[in-house]
């Protein structure tokens, strides 16, 4: 299991680095740090209980915030930290109005329970029957073993550090839980005769 020590400066390193050089002039550096923190920044505003549609206004939001902010952040170090935080907030204020919403009219939240969730992008990279199958059985699995997994496997170098604070978990949770959920996939996958014929 990666220790959070030797994890901690991976993606947050990387984040100053790119914050560092898009405040120096660099315009590449935004879009580095854009690449770099997106996919995790999603994952946060999907932990909050909101639609995809709705992470990625909340994502968009954040980036806005961070440009019109650029000047008021003091460490860049600490850019991964403002980020995380500031969508955890927009998720927060678009999670209250669109739950106040919700509220007027009942039939609407139980629709919206029932709805499938719309496609995404792993939707569009999952092709032919093997993968089909996987993603299948990745589907039924536990939210919270979803959201670890997909963050995980977005990030180059997962920085458990950040990935607990984004998810809400211990950081010493994420490596058993990590295998716990790769367990549960693997049982499914055995069970299943056409990942056998795959």
């Amino acid at each position: 299991m990666m220790q959070a020590g030797a994890s901690a400066g991976g993606l947050a390193l990387r984040a100053a680095t790119a914050f560092e050089s898009y405040r120096s002039g660099d315009p590449t550096g935004m879009s580095e740090l854009v690449d770099l923190a997106t996919a995790l920044l999603w994952h946060t505003a999907r932990a909050q209980g909101l639609t995809t549609a709705e992470a990625e206004d909340v994502v968009q939001t954040t980036w806005l915030r961070l440009v019109q902010h650029v000047d008021r952040i003091d460490d860049p170090q600490a850019i991964l930290k403002w980020l995380i935080t500031t969508t955890r907030r927009e998720a927060w204020v678009v999670g209250k109005r669109v739950r106040r919403v919700d509220l007027v009219d009942p039939t609407d939240v139980l629709d919206a329970a029932v709805e499938e969730p719309s496609p995404g992008p792993e939707d569009l990279l999952l092709r032919g029957e093997t993968q089909q199958v996987v993603w299948r059985h990745y589907s039924t699995l536990p939210e919270r073993c979803r959201a670890l997994l997909r963050v995980i496997a977005l990030a180059e170098r997962p920085d458990y550090a950040r990935v607990a604070e984004a998810l809400g978990m211990p950081v010493g949770s994420i490596g058993p839980t990590r295998g716990r959920c790769l367990a549960k996939l693997r049982a499914a996958l055995c069970a299943d005769p056409a990942w056998k014929e795959a």
